[in-house]
């Protein structure tokens, strides 16, 4: 059971695999584990259309090809289970004692998270990226995508611990502000409870 939640959302291209990764670099990687809520729905995905898990996992143009009708099969799965992917990807081994969820893109799995880990410190996190800074990491607009809710559904009513503006494409990220900030956060947390024991 984690003792500290740290979910990431952000747009396409925004960097939130990178962020992640910057995290649990700085906080430690004998503390963190990343758990990304798509890995399950495109292993399912891919598993039932004999696709490239893997190349579903990555950046590159293969998982755009797929990603529409990828993004309307998780809709269908989650209208009948709001909480089915979450529920899958905590699941898997993941026993460090804090989480970095790198791919929150629903309230609904804001919700997951608070409603079945009320004793864990969790924190929200929005990864911000300007469209010109996207658009070099290969972002281009597409109608039926990045008008969905699996790209806007966090856009509003979220109140957000820390926000990073990741519009730098060089380590900078590894002593940026706001993930030492996190960072402190979090040992503060553990610091507390270790005097309180």
């Amino acid at each position: 059971m984690p003792e500290a939640i740290i979910i990431l959302s952000g747009k396409r291209k925004s960097g939130k695999d990178f962020i992640a990764v910057a995290l649990k670099n700085v906080i430690g990687n004998d503390k963190c584990g990343i758990i990304r809520l798509s890995a399950p729905l495109k292993r399912q995905y891919a598993h039932e259309n004999g696709l490239d898990f893997a190349k579903l996992l990555s950046s590159n143009a293969y998982k755009e090809l797929y990603r529409e009708d990828m993004i309307k099969w998780g809709e269908d799965k989650r209208n009948s289970d709001p909480g089915y992917f979450c529920s899958i990807s905590v699941q898997e081994d993941n026993d460090q004692k804090i989480w970095i969820v790198s791919d929150a893109r629903r309230l609904t799995d804001i919700t997951y998270f608070e409603t079945n880990f009320p004793n864990c410190k969790i924190l929200l996190v929005r990864i911000n990226a300007s469209k010109a800074i996207r658009k070099v990491r290969g972002w281009v607009y597409t109608s039926g995508i990045d008008d969905q809710e699996s790209e806007c559904g966090l856009d509003k009513n979220v109140k957000w611990d820390y926000i990073i503006e990741n519009n730098d494409n060089c380590c900078s990220m590894y002593s940026d502000d706001t993930i030492l900030a996190i960072k402190e956060d979090l040992y503060e947390l553990f610091t507390n409870e270790g005097s309180n024991s």
